[in-house]
């Protein structure tokens, strides 16, 4: 049996009104899909595990994310890059998918962590081997909607610039650190400076 987690009921309650039927559905869908998938928060956003993170789904003031995890081997790189995840803006259910389309998305998403599949690793000469997303992840994007100044400069910067703050992001170890760096990435971004500026 899967679990269901609390945090995730207090989330969709607070959640915007449109929101609320799109992050139910796709909660059901997901348990629908993979009984055993088992629910948790991090980065203050729903995930859902199995075998690892499978996916995570998110709501903002005006629309609604649905990100998987290995989203690079579900998708061409066409897919809609309007917003985080690989569905662009959601605002009804209609965005998604049908159920059974987005069901399968689950099972193969399932399937490549029961394969321990890997997500293709970009790599910088004298970095670590860790993947670095290209993506900006969750809790960036919900502090970049609350910025319009940061969010305008992350919108204006070329994908090199914008990786830069992802990567200084997504690589803290300690919950701590990554939040401190998220305020200095807003403070920064409103500030129009790129991550190395003290260096140019």
């Amino acid at each position: 049996m899967g679990t269901r987690d609390p945090r995730i009921d207090a989330y969709i309650a607070k959640s915007a009104d449109f929101a609320q039927p799109i992050l139910e559905h796709i909660r059901d869908v997901v348990h629908a899909a993979c009984p055993t998938v088992e629910e948790t928060m991090k980065w203050s956003f729903p995930h859902f595990m199995y075998n690892g993170m499978l996916c995570s789904m998110a709501a903002f003031k005006q629309h609604c994310s649905l990100g998987f995890w290995k989203g690079a081997l579900l998708f061409d790189s066409a897919r809609d890059r309007e917003a985080m995840g690989q569905f662009g803006r959601i605002t009804k259910i209609a965005d998604l998918p049908p159920k059974k389309e987005l069901m399968a998305y689950v099972k193969k998403a399932m399937k490549l962590n029961d394969e321990g599949a890997k997500v293709p690793r970009i790599r910088k000469p004298g970095l670590s081997r860790r993947a670095v997303p290209t993506e900006p992840p969750a809790d960036l994007v919900a502090a970049l909607e609350k910025n319009a100044k940061a969010r305008a400069t992350f919108e204006g910067f070329p994908p090199s610039h914008r990786r830069e703050y992802i990567e200084w992001i997504t690589e803290a170890k300690r919950e701590e650190t990554r939040q401190k760096r998220l305020a200095q990435t807003i403070e920064w971004l409103a500030e129009g400076k790129q991550r190395n500026w003290k260096y140019m």
